[in-house]
């Protein structure tokens, strides 16, 4: 029985040398036998390559995307926590600093690099695409969902013709439950006025 994805919603982001990273160790799903990454200006497409012959070279593969920002990263982040004090923090003295220009100084002064990241962030049809090893890249997008530090993944998948809920957290699984709700649309419908049959109108 084929397994399917329903809804996705991803704000995940991690720094683009570390997807590289986890794709050169990633255990895939058997249905793929490699995935091929590659980068178009500002955005990152990590393709399914399938491990056996029955699908089409014509056929696209299911692929992740990413966009691809820069952050600065400020690598004395870690000293300023750990030495500011209970008055948050001053100069290098641990004097505080009260003019703007001595902010703005040692602000400039402060040793930062410009770091790439690769955003997963959208719906479904934004961050995983095509339908062919659809479910098996899912797989794989929740194995890189539980390297990143920051950003979640929720999904609505059916595997097996049951349907499961994903949320992972911060690189953590949490505990996800479906709801079936009622459709307000079929409210709407029965309760709303039939513009198309009414005396009324002419």
């Amino acid at each position: 029985m084929t397994s399917h994805v329903y809804t996705i919603h991803s704000t995940l982001e991690l720094p683009l040398e570390d997807v590289h990273e986890f794709f050169e160790d990633a255990t895939l799903p058997v249905e793929i036998a490699d995935v091929e990454i590659t980068r178009r200006n500002n955005t990152l497409i990590v393709s399914a390559v399938a491990a056996e012959d029955n699908i089409s070279k014509y056929t696209p593969t299911a692929q992740l995307k990413a966009s691809v920002t820069e952050n600065r990263i400020y690598l004395d982040e870690e000293e300023d926590d750990d030495e500011s004090g209970p008055f948050g923090g001053g100069g290098p003295s641990g004097a505080p600093q009260w003019g703007a220009f001595g902010q703005q100084e040692e602000e400039m002064e402060r040793p930062s690099e410009l770091v790439e990241y690769a955003c997963f962030k959208g719906d479904r049809e934004t961050v995983l695409q095509n339908t062919a090893l659809q479910y098996p890249m899912f797989e794989v997008l929740c194995d890189l969902a539980r390297e990143c530090e920051k950003g979640s993944l929720t999904a609505v998948t059916a595997r097996d013709g049951k349907l499961e809920a994903t949320r992972i957290v911060d690189g953590e699984d949490r505990a996800a439950t479906l709801e079936v709700v009622e459709d307000p649309r079929e409210n709407a419908a029965t309760n709303g006025v039939n513009w198309r049959d009414n005396k009324f109108i002419s």
